[in-house]
């Protein structure tokens, strides 16, 4: 019994995928974002489909955006990624206090 579907469909109306490879720590692809709200060679701040993403390292250099398809590619040496939901208000507070002095 032959089946076909048809993915394309499917993902009309609702939110591109979000995805996040790590490779060795020191090659990040994520998928998703919707827009790149601050980076510097020890911290990035990626605004996708999912939340908020912090993700802090060393040596940090984006490599490939692409804002059409929402793909971000990073190098560097990767500490932490954190997703900073709505529900932790202060911890979300103190984060984008430190980040924006």
């Amino acid at each position: 019994m032959d089946q076909h579907y048809d993915y394309g469909s499917l993902n009309k109306n609702t939110n591109p995928d979000h995805d996040v490879k790590m490779v060795g720590r020191k090659k990040l692809e994520i998928t998703g974002v919707k827009q790149v709200e601050s980076f510097d060679n020890e911290e990035f701040l990626l605004e996708t489909t999912m939340g908020f993403l912090a993700i802090r390292g060393t040596n940090l250099k984006m490599k490939n955006l692409d804002v059409e398809s929402g793909m971000v590619s990073i190098e560097g040496k990767v500490f932490d990624l954190v997703y900073l939901d709505q529900q932790s208000g202060e911890k979300t507070k103190g984060f984008f206090g430190k980040l924006f002095k």
